[in-house]
């Protein structure tokens, strides 16, 4: 019985979330397909380079940003340390506070 119950509960989600699917197929509007795109009027340089990567492929933007973002990180990482090391926090020698 319990099996049973599983199946009609499993039946009823999924019959909630393909609910507007089935109707958008039965003809159920004429909605306008929305584009998205990055506005490029105003920008210019890197900034407009970037914006019209995204309007032309958004699989080579998200290849670019998911290549780019380790390496920001990195470069930032290396950056605070040089910093933390002119001010005097040295953490290549730190003691652990557990004993």
């Amino acid at each position: 019985m319990k099996k049973l119950l599983g199946k009609m509960i499993n039946l009823v989600i999924l019959a909630f979330f393909l609910a507007p699917h089935i109707a958008s197929a039965a003809g159920g509007g004429k909605e306008a397909p929305i584009v998205i795109v990055a506005d490029t009027r105003h920008i210019t340089g890197l900034m407009a380079w970037w914006a019209n990567l995204y309007n032309e492929s958004h699989l080579y933007f998200a290849l670019l940003t998911i290549l780019i973002i380790p390496i920001i990180g990195v470069i930032f990482g290396l950056i605070a340390d040089v910093v933390m090391k002119k001010i005097g926090i040295d953490l290549s020698s730190r003691e652990l506070a557990e004993h």
